[in-house]
């Protein structure tokens, strides 16, 4: 039985993150993760076992906010079908590759450094409004491919939906910023998918799982978090449409330094 102050937490982290995915085409898991890693720590989880849960549950409810957020920007003909199929299967291989393989033995801290570089680096990318060249496409098939294996490989290392990531990508290809955040929206489930079915064959067999625990993902969180989140997801995406892109940009600049300071910090402090 869960606390009912624990419900409480769960239910506004649900909301915000819910909210996040919606506006910027994210899954809230930079939000989630440290917030369930101090919730599960609280607990008297060790901390490996929290933050490697924490990744893993927050990447479990990106199903949900993703499912929410994409109805409402499909309502709106944001979302690019033909990028989402083209990206999906490299996504559903890196996302493997992460979630069952290294998942399970990587420590994470020179990742968190070059991973909070290389987010460091697309924010100031976005900020600086350098117009992309205008011969510049989506890539072909095996180039597709390739981009979304990357996707989907840090997604899974970090429980992230991608969006910091496959947001960048889109625009330097002349996507504009409000089909890049509804396809990006879209990506979340497979993304998601990918990455849980992982994270519970890569866990099955640990000892010392909380109870709710299904491998790696813990299902009251999940229930919480997911139910949560889909109120405020379409919430999100409505106002991503209102807001210029100009400020939209900016919005999303600032959320990957702040993630990009989250993750330094982890790996140094490691």
């Amino acid at each position: 039985m869960i606390e009912p102050h624990l419900i409480a937490e769960l239910a506004l982290l649900g909301l915000c993150t819910g909210f996040l995915a919606g506006l910027l085409g994210i899954g809230g898991g930079m939000l989630m993760v440290p917030f369930m890693t101090l919730i599960m720590s609280h607990r008297g989880i060790s901390g490996d076992l929290a933050v490697k849960m924490a990744i893993a549950t927050s990447m479990a409810t990106i199903m949900f906010t993703s499912m929410a957020s994409v109805r409402a920007h499909h309502r709106r003909g944001a979302v690019r079908w033909d990028i989402v199929k083209s990206l999906a299967p490299g996504i559903m291989l890196g996302g493997a590759l992460a979630s069952v393989g290294m998942f399970s033995v990587l420590k994470g801290a020179y990742l968190a450094v070059f991973f909070g570089l290389f987010v460091s680096y697309s924010a100031t990318q976005m900020l600086r409004n350098k117009k992309p060249q205008a011969h510049r496409a989506m890539p072909g098939p095996a180039g597709q491919v390739a981009a979304g294996g990357v996707i989907g490989f840090l997604s899974g290392l970090v429980g992230a939906g991608g969006g910091f990531v496959s947001v960048p990508f889109m625009v330097s290809r002349n996507v504009p910023m409000h089909n890049a955040v509804g396809t990006s929206a879209a990506l979340g489930f497979p993304i998601a998918l990918a990455n849980t079915v992982g994270y519970i064959v890569s866990g099955s067999a640990l000892e010392g799982l909380p109870d709710g625990s299904l491998g790696y993902v813990w299902l009251p969180a999940l229930a919480v978090i997911g139910a949560c989140s889909v109120l405020t997801a379409p919430w999100g995406a409505k106002i991503a449409h209102r807001l210029p892109v100009a400020l939209l940009k900016r919005v999303f600049a600032v959320l990957l330094y702040c993630l990009a300071g989250y993750m330094l910090y982890k790996g140094l402090l490691a």
